[in-house]
């Protein structure tokens, strides 16, 4: 584009240049044409009667050139020009028949002349006598040519210092963006589909401009390979605790498995050896054993089944729930199971309902009064609360036990999450109960949190009092 325009220019200039050498050259031809019409006639110094072409150039100051022809009114043609060194030559016939079979108009014309190229010319009439003079036109095309090949070099010259300038521009511009693409290629050369990934990978920060097209490219591959790396580290997470959790199933599954195995073992071999009568007291403590293993993983079972329905987002059976009826049922029914601890319920005198599934509220209350009675010692309070804190109804199960240990903390809402790592309880539960009150809670679209210390621990769980928002 740029060489099209310098060539454009270049020629509109060219031409521009030449029309106006044109005219002066026609003005200098008129001029010429009407002094040598007077020295024709006798004026300005000149002979009189004077009808030589040679004669009247004589007359006159020498242009290097400068022709004339005379038509006389008898017929008589003579025609002259002045050379390179200002000395007339007389014209030959046929040049002299070129310019009178010329058909010259007015303001005259540019004719060629055999042998000595192109001249601009204008006839005069002078006392009966044509008087045609003229001036060379190789003086304009000399001149345009010269400015042509002048305007050609610096055009050429022009040219390549702009490659070499707009060149060094744009490495310079796309420099950032080399980087982009370097960056790019050393992440795709990651192994990304197993293992343990970290990007690490970034645009330079020379690369990074929120003024520049590229900079912006590069702050935006930055922030994807951020949100990737990000979402590896999450899904590595996820394995980790998937694997973590089939694991502590597995074990939590295995162990009433080995009872039930054991048991029944033990009761086949009381039969084998000892006969149907003599195995009777033996077989059925066995059998009482295997049920009370069986109920064990029945519960571990129902509890895995439900995490999955509510990872899965099943509908909850929603309905009005009075939370302050939930909360006495869940206290009433722990006292005569926690004899050893005090119980304290703090409740308004009118109901407080939330649009929710009641028997799975009614189980989260269960879960963390039950928590609370486990893992406290006897003669803890237990103090459970409910309250309208204006944007939802807030639950708190609160202790004055030795409290949860601060690295358990942010892990105590995980599945089969425990402070002791060899899997031993004397509890006899499955570790799933404050994941499960996590979920229900979530389900409903709610908050649970754990605030706790020495001599004061705090479960609260926050519940809309509106409706409930099913396009999440």
């Amino acid at each position: 584009m740029v060489t099209g325009v310098l060539i454009a220019t270049g020629l509109a200039t060219g031409a521009v240049l030449g029309g106006i050498l044109q005219e002066n050259l026609a003005a200098r031809v008129q001029q010429a044409s009407g002094q040598a019409s007077a020295r024709v006639m006798g004026l300005e110094g000149g002979a009189p009667g004077a009808t030589s072409a040679s004669a009247a150039l004589e007359e006159g100051g020498l242009l290097a050139g400068a022709l004339l022809v005379v038509w006389s009114p008898d017929g008589e043609v003579s025609g002259a020009y002045a050379d390179d060194g200002r000395t007339v030559v007389p014209l030959s016939d046929q040049q002299v028949g070129s310019v009178v079979e010329s058909e010259l108009g007015p303001t005259g014309g540019t004719i060629e002349i055999p042998g000595l190229g192109a001249y601009r010319v204008a006839a005069r009439p002078a006392a009966g006598h044509i008087v045609v003079a003229g001036l060379p036109d190789s003086e304009v095309t000399d001149t345009v040519r010269a400015i042509a090949a002048a305007a050609a070099v610096v055009t050429g010259i022009g040219l390549v210092a702009l490659a070499l300038v707009v060149g060094g521009v744009i490495r310079h511009s796309l420099a950032p963006l080399r980087s982009v693409v370097t960056t790019a290629e050393r992440v795709a050369r990651q192994p990304l589909a197993t293992g343990t990934v970290a990007i690490t990978d970034r645009v330079p920060e020379r690369g990074l401009d929120a003024d520049t097209e590229v900079g912006r490219v590069g702050m935006a591959l930055n922030l994807l390979l951020d949100h990737v790396d990000s979402s590896l580290s999450a899904r590595a997470d996820n394995e980790e605790r998937m694997r973590r959790f089939v694991a502590d199933a597995s074990h939590e599954l295995r162990t009433p498995l080995a009872s039930i195995r054991g048991f029944s073992e033990l009761g086949l071999r009381a039969l084998r050896d000892q006969g149907p009568t003599e195995a009777t007291n033996q077989t059925a403590e066995s059998l009482t054993r295997i049920e009370s293993q069986s109920k064990r993983m029945t519960a571990l079972v129902e509890d895995l089944l439900l995490l999955a329905r509510l990872d899965e987002g099943r509908e909850l059976s929603l309905e009005r729930v009075d939370l302050v009826r939930l909360a006495v049922e869940c206290v009433v029914d722990a006292r005569p199971v926690g004899t050893e601890h005090h119980w304290r319920l703090e409740v308004p005198e009118h109901a407080l309902e939330v649009l929710a599934d009641a028997s799975r509220i009614s189980q989260v209350m269960t879960n963390l009064v039950a928590n609370a009675r486990i893992h406290t010692p006897p003669g803890t309070t237990v103090v459970v609360t409910v309250a309208d804190i204006g944007t939802g109804v807030e639950i708190r199960v609160q202790d004055d036990g030795p409290g949860v240990e601060p690295q358990m903390v942010d892990r105590v809402f995980e599945r089969f999450a425990r402070a002791d790592a060899s899997r031993t309880r004397r509890t006899g539960g499955t570790g799933l109960g404050l994941s499960i009150a996590a979920a229900i809670v979530e389900a409903h679209q709610g908050r649970i949190s754990l605030d706790s210390r020495p001599g004061c621990t705090t479960f609260t769980v926050w519940l809309p009092n509106g409706p409930l928002d099913r396009t999440e």
